[in-house]
């Protein structure tokens, strides 16, 4: 028995009363620059470095709270699936994991689909939390992307879309592989209903979630610095035996390769994603998002430009553009 710990310390405690001890994370590293921030320093400024700009992984409920009006949504109920039908273990119970990402996050699994309003602008929005084992596709994962999707069109809204995963859920085998389809024909559905798919990668977004439903949207958004990828750069040197460029894979990288439209802040997401909804669904746009938000590429190929002004305007195409 150690008498320091198991004698001592609880002796002084009681001497100094029940004092409360100082939380582990009350300083937070910057990956970065290595500079310790004052982690509600970060959580006011919506898990974003002040210094260095870095994106740090923020919840899922977080994510909602700072995206919607006022902070106000509702949250969707979502389909219960058959817990570990494979009855999988590694080190440890598939199970296991399962009670422990939910005792940590909250959550039932790793995705939260909530609806509310954006400027006024009635919208549908899910978020992947990373937290939740590594934000991984699995059944779970998949019904509630589809619930989001089927919402949206149910209710004639947008789909937001907060992508972050490490990939498909292994412990579901080839039941988590299913969900790549299946999510693909239910964003079909929704563009077959004539409603906007906007994804936001986050860091990071990789695996079968980049190979399905995450690069199917209408506009593609990413927070900088995030990576995504299918397979990451570690996988592809030690395959091709070569060193990868600087930031390969990152937003800045595919932005630049015509693979992300748009790199945005997360400070900046509000107000953009709330431009090109209401651009995209012919909705009024409020005065709080007509500053300069940029047109990302692929809503501009679907843009025309009017030369009426003495400025260059970036419009609606008329209706007969949209024909069949």
């Amino acid at each position: 028995m150690n008498w320091i710990n198991s004698v001592v310390r609880p002796k002084i405690r009681s001497i100094l009363g029940n004092k409360r001890e100082t939380p582990e994370n009350l300083w937070i590293k910057d990956p970065e620059s290595g500079e310790m921030v004052f982690y509600r320093d970060l959580e006011a400024n919506q898990w974003v470095v002040p210094n260095s700009g870095y994106h740090m992984k923020i919840k899922g409920s977080d994510r909602l709270h700072s995206f919607f009006d006022n902070g106000h949504y509702e949250t969707v109920a979502l389909p219960s699936v058959a817990t570990d039908p494979l009855k999988f273990r590694d080190q440890k119970r598939y199970v296991d994991r399962l009670r422990d990402a939910r005792g940590k996050t909250g959550m039932d699994d790793a995705v939260l689909v909530a609806v509310g309003k954006l400027f006024g602008l009635d919208i549908t929005v899910g978020v992947q939390d990373f937290d939740f084992i590594g934000g991984s596709l699995g059944m779970a994962v998949g019904s509630a992307i589809i619930t989001g999707l089927e919402t949206a069109a149910r209710r004639k809204t947008p789909f937001v879309l907060f992508a972050a995963s490490g990939g498909a859920r292994m412990q579901e085998g080839i039941l988590s592989l299913m969900q790549m389809p299946r999510t693909t024909v239910a964003v079909a559905r929704l563009k077959e209903a004539g409603l906007p798919f906007i994804v936001v990668f986050t860091n990071p977004t990789t695996g079968g979630v980049t190979a399905s439903y995450a690069m199917l949207g209408d506009i593609h958004l990413a927070e900088p610095g995030a990576l995504i990828c299918f397979a990451g750069p570690r996988v592809i040197e030690q395959t091709i035996r070569e060193k990868l460029p600087k930031g390969f894979q990152r937003s800045e990288y595919l932005y630049d390769h015509g693979m992300v439209d748009l790199v945005v802040h997360r400070h900046n997401l509000r107000p953009t994603i709330g431009s090109l909804a209401a651009m995209l669904t012919r909705a009024p746009t409020p005065a709080e998002m007509t500053a300069a938000v940029p047109v990302p590429r692929a809503a501009r190929r679907d843009l025309v430009v009017s030369t009426a002004g003495d400025d260059d305007l970036v419009t609606a195409p008329p209706a007969a553009a949209h024909a069949e």
